[in-house]
C-alpha cells in the first residue's frame, strides 16, 4: 500500500501547479483514455484495425487493468481520504443490488 501512496503523491507533485478541480478532471480523462485503449486492444485482437496492431486477450487485461488502476487513483484524487469508504460502499451497494435483481427473476 505504501507504494501506492508514493505513486499517488509523485503523479501530485507533477500537477501542483494545477488548481485541484484541473487535477480532478484530468484524472477523469486518464480513465476514459486508458479504457479507449482497452477498446484499440480489442479491435486489434479481433483484426479491427486499421494499422495492422496485432492484440492478444493478455494485452486487453493488461489496459483493463490500467483502466482500473487510473479509476482508482481518480477516487483519490477527489477524495483523499474517503476514496476508499466510498469505494467500498458503492460496491456493496452494487453489488447487493445485483444479488436482489437475480434473486427477483
Amino acid at each position: 500500500m505504501g507504494q501506492h501512496r508514493e505513486a499517488f503523491r509523485r503523479c501530485r507533485a507533477a500537477g501542483a501547479h494545477l488548481p485541484d478541480e484541473e487535477l480532478k478532471a484530468l484524472q477523469v480523462g486518464k480513465v476514459a483514455e486508458e479504457a479507449g485503449e482497452v477498446m484499440h486492444a480489442l479491435h486489434g485482437l479481433k483484426s479491427l484495425t486499421t494499422c495492422g496492431d496485432a492484440h492478444t486477450w493478455s494485452e486487453v487485461q493488461n489496459d483493463l487493468v490500467g483502466t482500473v488502476i487510473a479509476a482508482l487513483l481518480a477516487m483519490h484524487y477527489i477524495d483523499p481520504t474517503g476514496a476508499r469508504a466510498t469505494f467500498d460502499e458503492i460496491l456493496h451497494r452494487r453489488t447487493r443490488r445485483g444479488r436482489e435483481t437475480a434473486a427477483a427473476v
